[in-house]
């Protein structure tokens, strides 16, 4: 029998702290209003006002959640004036959202 260390292929495993990140973001994908509302932002940017009623929400409800995913670089924010808009802070985490729907539909 081999050892398991000679099944891990060419790529090393990553340190353990980048690992414990890698599942604290998987985490904050792990909430169904996080992931409405980063559905919601996906293609256009928008207030906290537009995400509240294209989900029937509360926007305090809204806004805590876009903090979450603000920290976690997530979403990103453009202030216009007064107005503060929400998007998608890369493509990176659209992929990400694509292929967990393109896993969840199959």
């Amino acid at each position: 029998m081999e050892n398991n260390k000679d099944n891990i292929t060419e790529k090393e495993m990553p340190d353990l702290e980048i690992l414990f990140e890698l599942a604290d973001l998987f985490k904050v994908f792990g909430d169904s209003t996080r992931i409405r509302i980063m559905f919601a932002i996906s293609d256009k940017e928008m207030s906290v006002l537009s995400i509240a009623e294209a989900l029937g929400m509360e926007q305090s409800t809204i806004s805590h959640q876009l903090r979450v995913l603000r920290q976690n670089k997530l979403v990103r924010v453009r202030r216009e004036g007064k107005q503060i808009y929400y998007s998608l802070d890369d493509d990176h985490v659209k992929e990400i959202i694509e292929m967990g729907l393109d896993h969840v539909l199959e």
